[in-house]
């Protein structure tokens, strides 16, 4: 079994103590149940997961200029409705 320290609020550890003491339990007792009880809850995560790349986007051979994109897409988000249909 590995020690080590936490720090809690005032307030928490005035709690913890009192539920401690009527449960007849140690504080190193509660902070073993609550630590494996979020555990158990919570998906395990990956360790390592692959970097975020940018994705490809096959625009059909349409080359718009890096200083223009945000123009093109203001004027193309003004001219279409929500259903993407002219107004």
């Amino acid at each position: 079994m590995v020690r080590t320290q936490i720090q809690l609020p005032d307030e928490v550890y005035a709690r913890a103590k009192r539920f401690c003491k009527a449960r007849e339990m140690s504080l190193a007792e509660l902070a073993r149940r609550g630590v494996e009880m979020v555990l158990d809850v919570y998906p395990t995560v990956a360790e390592s997961p692959a970097p975020w790349t940018v994705p490809a986007v096959d625009a059909g051979g349409v080359t718009v200029p890096l200083e223009s994109v945000r123009d093109v897409l203001a004027d193309g988000e003004s001219g279409r409705s929500l259903r993407g249909q002219p107004p």
